[in-house]
């Protein structure tokens, strides 16, 4: 039977070339030996098994549904476990990030005055502003001012030549002296023509001639100190004075100029700053407020602060008031008297004013940052006695600056949340670090701290467990 088989396989004629593998490999390939064939197939087992593995090792040490398995061994139960607190772990600390204290912080609610203030935008207006011109014709000699100057009323700021005028007067008093002694001769005459009346020597015609000449010397010996009273003026008008206290400005004429009472700009302009005036405008909703306090023989006060409205520049009170609104804007006009002793306001200035009304005795005062604006109106973070907030409308009063006042909403002594309100709501916590005690807070880091060492040690344990 062997050799018949022997005898067959040698008889059997030998391939002419190799024919491709039925084991589904690629056209073209040359048979591998079996015995490669089973090494590569082990291979791609081995690697399969292996991929296995690290994916069961990772879905049991994430557990990425979140919840425990059902499954029988114990290895399951354990991974089941873990994923659960991992996911509750998880949900957490997104929600521990909602409900974390924030740190805030607060002021209390305070009572005392509350001022009444309206605010409004005025200009420096001076109370007088003069051009001073020549009030004659004359070249200009002396100029005794210089610009920029502070002149008080009747001090001397220019000099006119006066010689024409001091002529004109002397040719007018010598007129006067010549008219007076012809006013005395009349005069005498008369006297004699009126004994001479009463003797019957003369007509009474003449008597009355006589005494209607002298009443006309009477008239030119007036007409006579009447023109040198008026050259005397001139006099005074070549010598220039200030008409008011002030400032002097720029000199428009310079000495030698040929000056007339039509010059156009003047010799100098003079702007009275003490006391300086401001005036302002306010609605007239406020009018009735004002006038209760002005007819009641109040002063209201009045202080004028700068263009960024943070510095006092002066103090003063409110002068008088417009006769009429102006009726395009609702608007009256005021105007305040300032002393301005240090010269602190000027002519034409910008100013923001502030006029005080009223004052409000007993008022509940808060900062301005704890009110707040919402859907609800204003309302206020309310502090709690365990470190949580509630919201709570309020209604508010008169406000000063960095001061509001509540007239309801809010009591005396009640906490308000003055910064880091952005990030609260109703019924959140709080931290206050003003009054955070530091043994608390070491002994919350130290828990902190202990806590997240186990952690790492419950890890670090199921990972033990898993490799053996």
């Amino acid at each position: 039977m062997d050799e018949q088989q022997k005898h067959s396989e040698t008889s059997r004629p030998t391939p002419a070339a190799p024919q491709p593998s039925s084991g589904g490999g690629p056209a073209g390939t040359p048979n591998h030996p079996p015995g490669m064939v089973k090494r590569h197939r082990g291979r791609n087992i081995a690697l399969i098994i292996a991929a296995l593995v690290i994916l069961g090792f990772a879905l049991w040490r994430w557990h990425p549904w979140g919840g425990p398995g059902g499954g029988a061994s114990g290895a399951a139960d354990a991974g089941g476990a873990s994923s659960g607190r991992a996911g509750r772990a998880g949900r957490g600390g997104a929600g521990g990030m909602a409900n974390m204290a924030q740190p805030v912080h607060v002021a209390a609610a305070v009572q005392g005055e509350m001022p009444v203030v309206l605010t409004a935008l005025g200009t420096v207006t001076p109370l007088a502003n003069v051009t001073v011109l020549p009030q004659l014709s004359g070249t200009l000699q002396e100029v005794y001012f210089k610009e920029g100057q502070m002149v008080k009323k009747g001090d001397v700021l220019a000099q006119i030549d006066p010689r024409p005028y001091q002529i004109s007067l002397d040719n007018a008093q010598g007129t006067l002296a010549r008219d007076e002694a012809l006013l005395q001769t009349a005069r005498l005459d008369l006297k004699r023509y009126q004994t001479l009346l009463s003797q019957d020597s003369i007509a009474s015609q003449q008597v009355d001639t006589q005494a209607s000449l002298v009443r006309q010397y009477e008239g030119t010996v007036k007409s006579d100190k009447a023109n040198i009273d008026t050259y005397k003026l001139d006099l005074v008008y070549a010598r220039i004075t200030a008409p008011v206290s002030g400032r002097v400005g720029l000199r428009q004429v310079d000495p030698g100029n040929y000056v007339t009472p039509s010059l156009t700009n003047g010799i100098v302009v003079i702007t009275q700053l003490q006391p300086i005036s401001v005036i302002f405008t306010t609605s007239e909703d406020n009018l009735q407020q004002i006038i209760q306090q002005t007819q009641a023989g109040e002063k209201l006060s009045v202080t004028a602060y700068d263009r960024s409205n943070t510095t006092s520049l002066e103090g003063g009170t409110l002068e008088t008031l417009d006769n009429q609104i102006d009726t395009t804007t609702g608007t009256i006009k005021l105007r305040a008297i300032f002393q301005n002793s240090k010269n602190l306001l000027f002519p034409n200035q910008f100013v923001n004013t502030r006029l005080l009304v009223d004052t409000i005795k007993d008022a509940v005062i808060v900062p301005t940052p704890a009110v707040l604006n919402g859907s609800m109106g204003q309302f206020v973070y309310v502090v709690k006695p365990d470190n949580t907030v509630t919201v709570r409308p309020v209604k508010v009063g008169p406000v000063d600056g960095e001061r509001t006042s509540i007239k309801s909403g809010l009591a005396v002594g009640e906490r308000v949340v003055i910064d880091g309100s952005d990030r609260l709501k109703e019924g959140a916590k709080i931290t206050i670090p003003a009054d955070k005690p530091r043994g608390a807070s070491g002994a919350r880091g130290a828990a902190a701290a202990s806590g997240a060492s186990g952690t790492r040690g419950h890890h670090r344990k199921h990972a033990a467990q898993a490799s053996q």
